[in-house]
């Protein structure tokens, strides 16, 4: 075998190199098993078996009825600016609670208490916590600008965090040279680094959000969700169908705007 031959030979691995990636594939393999049952996997062939409703529904969906097309556009506005203002306020909280949160900026007992806040905003799902804030405010947007703000800012800390603990500490380590205070260096040595990361993930939870905030239609907190959900209980799948081509239209302008931003950004 020629040396251009062992070059272009992939590394061999023993047993126990590999015994960990078996144990991983492994238990999902088995937790795959498990969960075959508990989710109904077995019932896959009724959607064939019900081929007629399913035809039925389809033809429904094929034939969008524009009527209300100024409605339903002025719905998504609604919508974008719900996540757009959601996902602002996110921001402000993830900033400072996302720099208490990293590892290399603050002490432990400060990081682990908010590690553990920011966990608990993340968990809670959206419809929940808008539920929270309806009972609060009442219906309407604010209550879906609020509960995309939380939770959204909970994620964004995680992320920002991690951001901030991955930095270069050499620019950090010139400005303490210079006799800067702790808040200075984080303003002059690490916000300088992390910003375009930071907003590479804001546009990123704003596209999410875009579509999150549809979802909260369905506990009354504004947008084109609401009216969504109100000709899916009317059974007026037409009407459903031309909602959905405006959603689809409106989020992939917001995916296309996003990736352009980001393509500068980074």
């Amino acid at each position: 075998m020629t040396l251009k031959d062992l070059a272009l030979r992939p590394p061999s691995r023993t047993l126990a190199q590999r015994l960990p990636d078996l144990l991983v594939w492994g238990g999902v393999i088995v937790f795959l098993a498990i969960s075959f049952g508990p989710v109904e996997i077995n019932r896959l062939p009724m959607l064939w078996s019900n081929s007629e409703n399913m035809q039925q529904f389809g033809r429904d969906l094929l034939r969008p009825d524009f009527t209300n097309w100024k409605l339903y556009v002025a719905q998504m506005w609604l919508t974008v600016q719900i996540a757009l203002w959601g996902t602002c306020l996110a921001v402000f909280l993830a900033i400072p609670f996302g720099l208490l949160c990293a590892r290399n900026i603050s002490p432990s007992w400060i990081q682990q208490p908010m590690r553990l806040l920011m966990n608990l905003l993340r968990s809670i799902p959206d419809l929940v916590i808008g539920l929270l804030f309806i009972v609060a405010v009442g219906l309407g947007p604010f209550a879906g600008v609020m509960a995309l703000a939380l939770n959204t800012g909970g994620v964004l800390a995680k992320l920002f965090s991690e951001a901030v603990e991955s930095i270069d500490r050499g620019p950090v380590e010139g400005v303490r040279a210079t006799g800067a205070t702790p808040l200075q260096e984080v303003i002059w040595g690490v916000i300088p680094q992390v910003a375009p990361l930071w907003s590479s993930y804001a546009l990123y939870r704003f596209e999410s959000n875009s579509r999150s905030a549809t979802v909260l239609g369905l506990i009354g907190a504004g947008g084109i969700g609401q009216t969504l959900f109100e000709s899916l209980n009317g059974f007026n799948y037409p009407q459903v169908s031309a909602i959905a081509i405006v959603i689809v239209v409106a989020v992939t302008l917001i995916d296309m705007l996003s990736q352009t931003i980001r393509a500068r950004l980074l």
